[in-house]
């Protein structure tokens, strides 16, 4: 009982930016979801913190990574979490890295985990973990490799689809709201190994606890299957869960995103190969400079969660909330700016995608009055 208290304390303290609501004192949705996440995670992990000043994207969040990723279904949970680190690695979010390698050292093997800790992909020993992080790595690229054994239209393929799209939004949140580490950083490297052992049998029983599919959706209202989800097609949960969180990211992205600036935003996802933009901003700042001040800070901000996330520092958010106070503000475009990118990825992994997509409908319908 200490130990969750202390614990608990300790993930509140890593959320910057925005107020969490805390657990003694939430209420209504933010508490069902609260007792869920515990339940199953033992404590209310900061991720779930960070998405607390906002109910909607709380639940959102948490159908959009809950059921794909924790849930046993047609593809292991070794393998989902695998695929998870690699997702991470891919968007230089070390925090992300760490919770879902450290997960490997329980449900695959020590050298596997630390393979994909280190991006050392080809050195994974074990085989179904190699081949799907191999393809985790360029998923998000205009030009992704397949995966042998999952065929789109699948239920395996729907899941790990699932958590593709699911850990490229949360690796972006994660790297705008928590720090860069989960572990201490201060380790050297043997300690950490021994560090990592220790946390993976303290999470023994969430990792191989028995979960049912879809306990998730009562917490958002139903909606319309988006064009560009073809990738859950496979699973009525996930095609479910997609439709439910799309329109909640949809929907903050209306509640407190300027049209202009989603505008912007979804040119740019139209071009974009997937590529890591660099260090630089001289990307960026073209897009914005007609812009009048207030929404010049939400475009910069938008943007650089979107392609760049790791690059989004106080100065940045400080500037945004100059002209934008509030959380939900704050909440609202940087959930919506990493989920348009996630579901931009994701209507990648949809071979019908070409089919069905017009010009300008991802990241979600075209935008017109605020």
């Amino acid at each position: 009982m200490i130990a969750g208290r202390v614990a608990s304390s300790v993930a509140q303290r890593q959320v910057r930016y925005v107020t969490p609501v805390q657990p003694t004192a939430a209420t209504g949705l933010v508490s069902e979801i609260y007792k869920q996440v515990e339940d199953e995670l033992l404590l209310v992990v900061p991720p779930a913190l960070l998405h607390s000043p906002a109910p909607d994207l709380l639940a959102a969040y948490w159908a959009i990574v809950r059921e794909p990723l924790l849930v046993e279904g047609a593809v292991g949970r070794d393998v989902k979490e695998a695929v998870a680190a690699t997702v991470a690695l891919a968007n230089t979010c070390p925090y992300c890295v760490e919770m879902h390698s450290v997960t490997l050292y329980e449900l695959s093997t020590e050298v596997s985990a630390e393979a994909v800790a280190t991006d050392h992909l080809s050195d994974v020993d074990d085989t179904p973990v190699r081949a799907a992080t191999t393809w985790a790595r360029g998923a998000h690229l205009d030009t992704h490799p397949g995966l042998a054994g999952h065929r789109p239209g699948t239920a395996g393929w729907a899941e790990l689809a699932g958590v593709v799209v699911g850990l490229h939004y949360l690796s972006r949140m994660v790297n705008v709201y928590l720090s860069n580490h989960l572990l201490p950083p201060g380790l050297g490297p043997r300690a950490r190994v021994r560090f990592k052992r220790g946390v993976s049998r303290l999470m023994r029983a969430t990792l191989r606890a028995p979960r049912t599919q879809g306990r998730t959706l009562s917490l958002l209202p139903p909606a319309p299957p988006p064009p560009d989800a073809g990738w859950s097609a496979g699973s009525a949960v996930m095609a479910e869960t997609a439709a439910r969180t799309y329109a909640a990211f949809d929907a903050a992205g209306a509640r407190s995103v300027p049209a202009a600036v989603r505008q912007i935003v979804s040119d740019r996802l139209e071009d974009w190969d997937g590529a890591d933009p660099g260090l630089g901003t001289d990307w960026c700042e073209p897009l914005i400079g007609h812009l009048p001040p207030p929404d010049r800070a939400a475009a910069r901000l938008a943007l650089l969660t979107a392609f760049a996330s790791y690059r989004v520092d106080a100065g940045m958010i400080a500037e945004f909330r100059r002209h934008h106070p509030g959380d939900l503000a704050l909440l609202d475009t940087t959930a919506w700016a990493s989920f348009a990118a996630a579901r931009t990825i994701g209507a990648r992994l949809d071979p019908a995608a070409g089919q069905h997509r017009t010009a300008g409908d991802a990241p979600g319908p075209r935008v017109g009055s605020r």
